[in-house]
C-alpha cells in the first residue's frame, strides 16, 4: 500500500501541525472508557435483569443493541463528513449530548419498541462518540506521532469492560435495571460532555481536496468506490466478522472440549490480555514493516489463529495459549483498521473515508454474535463454524495483498 502521492503530500498540512497539549489524549482516554462503558459494556451485564423484569425475550432485546450497533455503522457515514468539516469538538459534544437522552430512553421504554427505538437512537451517539470519531482527532492532531497515540487511546478505552462492567453489577445489586441505566446516563453525560466542549480545542482545518494519483485530483467518492478501497475494507470486514465470532463463541467451543464454565470464562479473559499485548505490539511493529506488509500479516494471522482455535482439541494450556494468540490478532487489528486509511489515502479527509471504510465492519461485528452461533448450529459444531471462518479469513489475506496493487 504505498506508492500512492496521497499517503505522504496529503498529510503534509496535518503531519507539520505541533502535537496538541497532553489534556486532549487524556480526555479521549476518559471519554471513550466512559461511551464505551455505559453504551456497550453495560448491556451484557444488565440483560438478565431487563428480561426477568419486562419478559421480552433475550433474542428480541439482543435484537435492539444490535440493531443500535448496525445503526451506528450507518451513521458513521455521514458523521465522518462531518468529523472532516467541523473537527471532533462539536461532533462529539453532540454525539454525548445525545447519548445521555437516548440511555435515559433506554431505560424508561415503557414497551419493547420504545426500547428498540430508544437504542436506534443511541447507535446515532455512538458514531459520534466511539472510536471512529476519536480516530479521527488522533490522526489529524497528532500526525507522524499517531501510531503512539492510537495505541495509547486503545490501551486506555480497552479497560471499559474492565471498569465499567463490575460498576453495572454493582448498581444492579442496588437497583433496579431501569434505576442502573439512569444512573449510567448521568455519569455519561456528567464526564463526557465537559471533556468533550473544554478539552478538544486545538485548531481545526477543514479538509481540502489534494492529488491522489497522476496530479489528478480525487474526490471521496472515486476513493471510496476504487477497486483497493473496497478489496482493503472487504478484506478487513471479514476479519473482522471472523475475530468477533470466534471470540464471542469462544465459551461453548471450550465448554465442549471438557473445559469448565469458569476456566472458560477465564480463558475468555485472557483473550482480552492478549489483545493489549497486540495492541502494545502494533507500534513496533509499524516501524519494521510497509503498511502491505503489516496488513497481510495481521490479517494471515488471524485466519491461522481461528483455524488453529477449530482444530486442536487440546491440552487445556495450548487452548488458553491460543485464545491469547487470537486477542493479540485481534488488538493488533484494532490498531490496524484505525491507521491503514491514513496510510494509504492521506489524513485529511480522514473522517470521511474512515466513515465508508468502518460501516461494514462495525456492522459484522454487530451481527457476529447472532451470526457465529446461527453459522454453528447450521454446519453441526463450533469447530465446524471456525473452520469456516478461518477460510474467510483467509480470503481476506489474499484480498488485502491484492488491494496494494489497485
Amino acid at each position: 500500500m504505498t506508492g500512492h502521492p496521497a499517503a505522504t503530500t496529503g498529510t503534509a498540512g496535518a503531519d507539520a501541525r505541533p502535537c496538541p497539549p497532553r489534556r486532549v489524549l487524556a480526555a479521549l482516554c476518559v471519554s471513550e472508557v466512559v461511551s464505551w462503558g455505559v453504551l456497550y459494556y453495560a448491556f451484557p451485564v444488565a440483560l438478565a435483569s431487563i428480561t426477568a423484569d419486562t419478559g421480552w425475550s433475550a433474542s428480541a432485546t439482543t435484537a435492539a443493541f444490535s440493531g443500535g450497533l448496525v445503526v451506528s455503522a450507518l451513521a458513521g457515514i455521514p458523521v465522518g463528513r462531518w468529523l472532516d468539516r467541523a473537527g471532533p469538538r462539536r461532533v462529539m459534544t453532540a454525539g454525548s449530548l445525545l447519548a445521555g437522552p437516548a440511555v435515559a430512553g433506554i431505560a424508561l421504554a415503557p414497551t419493547l419498541a420504545w426500547f428498540v427505538a430508544a437504542w436506534l437512537v443511541a447507535g446515532m451517539a455512538m458514531a459520534a462518540t466511539f472510536y471512529q470519531a476519536a480516530f479521527a482527532a488522533v490522526t489529524r492532531w497528532y500526525g507522524p506521532g499517531r501510531v503512539r497515540a492510537l495505541t495509547t487511546l486503545t490501551l486506555v478505552a480497552g479497560l471499559a469492560s474492565t471498569v465499567f462492567a463490575p460498576l453495572t453489577s454493582v448498581l444492579l445489586d442496588q437497583l433496579s435495571w431501569r434505576a442502573t441505566y439512569l444512573v449510567l446516563a448521568v455519569v455519561l453525560v456528567v464526564v463526557t460532555v465537559p471533556l468533550h466542549a473544554l478539552a478538544l480545542t486545538p485548531a481545526w482545518t477543514p479538509a481540502r481536496e489534494h492529488p491522489h494519483r497522476d496530479a489528478v485530483p480525487a474526490s471521496v467518492r472515486s476513493i471510496v468506490t476504487s477497486p483497493g478501497f473496497l478489496l482493503l475494507s472487504g478484506a478487513l470486514t471479514l476479519t473482522a466478522f471472523g475475530m468477533y465470532s470466534a471470540s464471542l463463541t469462544l465459551i461453548p467451543l471450550l465448554t465442549g472440549r471438557g473445559m469448565s464454565a469458569s476456566l472458560a470464562a477465564t480463558t475468555l479473559g485472557l483473550l482480552g490480555a492478549g489483545q493489549l499485548l497486540g495492541r502494545i505490539g502494533y507500534a513496533p511493529l509499524t516501524a519494521r514493516t510497509t503498511p502491505t506488509t503489516r496488513t497481510v500479516a495481521i490479517v494471515a494471522a488471524s485466519a491461522l489463529a481461528i483455524g488453529l482455535l477449530a482444530a486442536v482439541p487440546g491440552p487445556v494450556p495450548l487452548l488458553v495459549a491460543l485464545a491469547v494468540f487470537a486477542g493479540a490478532a485481534r488488538g493488533a487489528a484494532t490498531l490496524l483498521a484505525a491507521t491503514v486509511v491514513a496510510d494509504r489515502w492521506g489524513s485529511d479527509r480522514y473522517g470521511a473515508l474512515s466513515g465508508w471504510f468502518a460501516a461494514p465492519i462495525t456492522a459484522a461485528a454487530a451481527l457476529a454474535p447472532w451470526a457465529g452461533t446461527a453459522l454453528a448450529e447450521t454446519l453441526g459444531s463450533y469447530p465446524a463454524m471456525l473452520t469456516g471462518l478461518a477460510g474467510l479469513a483467509a480470503v481476506a489475506a489474499v484480498a488485502a495483498a491484492a488491494s496494494s496493487r489497485l
